[in-house]
């Protein structure tokens, strides 16, 4: 569960011309269709890409009950990240009670944390469930930097299973350092599984075990060919296949991946038309144009 090709779905909203918006059921499920016929080794629902932190716990429980009901036999990661510790333990308890198969735990901040703070915070989660954790290193979204140090402490309790980290260096030599160093002050049963997906072909070419993957929420048949490429042994189709693929990582890069996949989704019929949660605000119409071009040069509309 912890290594392969992990997907992470939006949460599809839909509003309702008066100021209210509601998780799209339909099209959640519709989403983790996809990523179940495209046998992916596992579903993050309610990650980052997911709107995790914009939904409420209700709206949360409902969609981890969803996305277990849905997955059918792959397991199902779910996003359990607060502000509060509190809140986390309950997001957790709910997750567990919708069939989870696991908890992606990020340190949500307001007030800047310490390491110990964080620390505290996956030893008290850690301690509040039997479900395997997934440590959330994106300090881009959370303003948490991880050191060697950090990942050793928390990764030395109870109950963690994975590092989700940032994209690797470009570097192939450094990108190969960088991993090995993390996985040096891990316990070995610890997974590492790299993130930012522009980066993956390379952070799983230098050793990663899983891709933690905003692009196979919503197309999960590239993703897996870059997955399934280095697991064979062909780490240059991997590469190749993510250069291919540039138009869209520079996207990433310049809108935001949340915001490009989100209106990836809405390009197919995936999502309804503005299907991320206010006061996020999708493409304008001049950058959709630029992404529906995108899509149909790649052939990425299967």
């Amino acid at each position: 569960m912890f290594t392969g090709l992990s997907a992470f779905p939006l949460t599809p909203l839909r509003r309702d011309g008066r100021g209210g918006e509601t998780v799209d059921d339909a099209a959640f499920v519709r989403l983790i269709d996809r990523l179940t016929a495209a046998r992916v080794d596992s579903i993050t629902a309610l990650g980052s890409t997911g709107s995790a932190a914009y939904l409420d716990a209700a709206e949360r429980a409902h969609v981890a009950r969803l996305a277990v009901d849905h997955a059918g036999d792959v397991p199902v990661v779910v996003g359990i990240g607060a502000l509060r510790t509190a809140h986390a333990v309950a997001h957790a308890e709910a997750a567990q009670r919708a069939g989870a198969a696991g908890l992606l735990l990020a340190p949500l901040t307001y007030q800047p944390l310490t390491d110990d703070e964080v620390v505290g915070l996956y030893r008290d989660v850690t301690a509040a469930t039997a479900l395997p954790v997934i440590v959330y290193d994106n300090p881009t979204t959370t303003r948490v930097t991880f050191s060697l140090d950090l990942y050793a402490r928390i990764g030395a309790l109870p109950g963690i299973a994975s590092i989700k980290i940032p994209g690797v260096p470009e570097d192939p030599d450094r990108a190969r350092d960088h991993v090995r160093a993390i996985r040096s002050v891990l316990p070995e049963h610890v997974t590492i599984g790299v993130s930012g997906d522009a980066r993956a072909a390379a952070g799983l070419t230098a050793g990663c075990d899983a891709w933690y993957s905003v692009l196979a929420g919503t197309l999960p048949v590239p993703a897996r060919r870059i997955t399934d490429a280095v697991r064979q042994g062909r780490p240059e189709e991997a590469t190749a296949e993510s250069a291919r693929l540039q138009p869209l990582w520079a996207l990433f890069a310049a809108y935001g991946s949340i915001r490009v996949i989100a209106a990836v989704a809405e390009h197919l019929g995936l999502a309804p038309v503005d299907c991320l949660p206010l006061p996020l605000r999708g493409l304008t119409a001049d950058q959709r144009a630029d992404l529906a071009r995108v899509v149909e040069q790649l052939v990425l509309a299967g």
